[in-house]
């Protein structure tokens, strides 16, 4: 059984779930799918309308998940109308970080605490691989795995994935068993990583619960 994670670098809802991505890589593989929300035409640059509009998902994915957001973010990253939200440079770093050394996880992990505690540019090369150094992974190898990942076929295959197995946003996790994909509903396991581990090895059905959890959809959340 593998369980596969569509996500997006700037979705907050999945810096939510990523304790519950920590978990279940203890129980069985977890396939990691980039789906590109800020990218192209919906790239976006900091401004009073994404600010005013982010940040109170951000405080209710705090309240849901016990995730922490840093002041660096709220009054940093938040406030600086430099800044620029694009996913896939991000997105390739987490390719190649998998592709050289299977950590593509552990990347986007490092990557998400970066942007919402650190207030940190996550779509900067520099920082990317800054970052990547930051958990061991060899310079040379990945910059240039960096600058030849596929970040647009990724990015369409994953919407693809998406579309198929009927998810509507992200993250979407998804199990597959013998070529068959079961949707997965986190909303009651959010700030219970353990629970969701246990659960997955225990391979229960899914149950649905009322949360406050709303997937992003490719132009934002929801």
């Amino acid at each position: 059984m593998i369980l596969h994670y569509i996500y997006d670098p700037f979705c907050g809802w999945c810096y939510g779930a990523e304790p519950l991505v920590q978990a279940a890589q203890a129980v069985l593989p977890v396939i990691a799918h980039g789906g590109g929300m800020m990218t192209g035409a919906n790239r976006q640059s900091v401004s009073p309308h994404l600010r005013n509009y982010v940040i109170p998902h951000d405080r209710r994915i705090a309240e849901y998940t016990a995730q922490p957001f840093g002041e660096a973010y709220f009054e940093g990253l938040m406030r600086d109308e430099t800044a620029v939200f694009d996913s896939a440079p991000p997105i390739a770093a987490v390719l190649a970080a998998e592709q050289i050394a299977g950590r593509g996880l552990a990347l986007l992990g490092r990557l998400q605490s970066a942007h919402y505690v650190e207030g940190r540019r996550i779509a900067d090369e520099a920082v990317l691989f800054e970052l990547a150094h930051d958990i061991g992974l060899e310079p040379e190898a990945f910059e240039s795995a960096f600058k030849n990942a596929d970040t647009d076929r990724h990015i369409k295959a994953s919407r693809d994935l998406l579309a198929n197995i009927g998810g509507h946003g992200f993250p979407t996790f998804a199990q597959e068993q013998d070529g068959q994909f079961t949707l997965v509903d986190i909303g009651p396991w959010l700030g219970k990583p353990q629970a969701f581990a246990a659960w997955l090895s225990q391979s229960l059905p899914v149950q649905a619960a009322s949360t406050g959890f709303q997937a992003c959809g490719l132009n934002g959340c929801d």
